[in-house]
């Protein structure tokens, strides 16, 4: 039935987008020129619906939506063909992650008796 074909087509999708979230998947891509044909860009071009808010809830890795924003362009779909950027996209992806924190700076007292005190990191 048509429902369930959506919800199919949904989920499909879905997991696709979340798959931009590894720069190594978007390395193979690339190295197997499947970046270059004019269907797939369509194709990405197509998923950018996805970083709208009502399907963006959905999405569980948020760097697969600025994957997906970089391969609209022809450069960065280029130059991600080389290792180095690959290794660049990975370093940048894990530096967030590494720094990124579970809650919203705003709601962290800065002054006054409930300040924390910041973070001292040993190199």
């Amino acid at each position: 039935d048509a429902r369930a074909a959506n919800r199919e087509r949904f989920e499909l999708e879905l997991e696709f987008v979340q798959s931009l979230a590894n720069p190594y998947y978007l390395h193979s891509l690339a190295q197997q020129n499947i970046l270059d044909q004019p269907a797939f860009v369509n194709y990405l071009e197509y998923l950018q619906y996805w970083r709208e808010k009502d399907y963006a809830r959905f999405v569980h890795y948020p760097h697969a939506l600025h994957h997906l924003e970089l391969l609209q362009h022809a450069r960065f779909r280029s130059e991600i063909k080389k290792d180095e950027w690959r290794e660049y996209l990975n370093q940048k992806q894990f530096d967030h992650w590494r720094t990124w924190r579970n809650y919203p700076t705003a709601a962290i007292p800065s002054e006054g008796p409930h300040a924390q005190e910041p973070e001292k990191h040993v190199a």
